[in-house]
């Protein structure tokens, strides 16, 4: 008995999907980690933060001694600058229910598109995952990282572009102002 010739169409359709697949959940666990590098950040700014608020306001309190008096100016103002500080680095937690929000709903089309096998046989189908992912961003270091990703990046590579960005978009946002959430 002779084995059937493998259909190359069906065979190279699988491997995309497969391939597919395994972008977008490369995709999932490279949002996952930043969100965990941005929240280690956050929470050891707070930490710093209210260290130091604490710190300062114990002086202030505890001291009768005039050069403290004389200082409080310059104190409240370092004060007022650590607290602006420490509610800038909250707003982690905004970023963080957005992105584990985005995962959550990116991995939920993906099994029904996968779960669906008319659809997970379907390259438009996966095309379209593709698109309504893409164009449910609303964060552009997730746009810069899909794209990445997408173009077959590794999770480091793509974690790579987006520290870079990330970065020059903190040395950027020197601005007093707060953004409450």
């Amino acid at each position: 008995m002779t084995e059937p010739a493998l259909d190359t169409n069906i065979t190279q359709l699988e491997w995309q999907q497969v391939r597919s697949t395994i972008n977008l959940l490369t995709l999932a666990v490279s949002q996952i980690e930043c969100t965990m590098t941005d929240g280690e950040k956050s929470v050891a700014e707070l930490t710093k933060s209210f260290s130091y608020i604490a710190e300062q306001i114990s002086h202030l309190t505890d001291s009768s001694d005039k050069q403290a008096a004389n200082n409080f100016s310059s104190q409240a103002q370092e004060i007022h600058n650590s607290i602006i500080s420490s509610i800038v680095a909250f707003q982690f937690y905004d970023r963080l229910s957005q992105r584990l929000d985005h995962v959550k709903r990116d991995l939920g089309w993906l099994s029904e598109l996968m779960s669906d096998p008319n659809s997970a046989n379907n390259p438009s189908a996966w095309e379209r995952l593709q698109n309504d992912i893409k164009s449910n961003y609303s964060l552009e270091e997730e746009r810069l990282m899909f794209e990445h990703i997408m173009n077959g990046a590794s999770v480091n590579e793509a974690l790579e572009i987006y520290r870079h960005h990330f970065e020059k978009t903190d040395e950027d946002d020197s601005d007093d102002e707060v953004e409450l959430f």
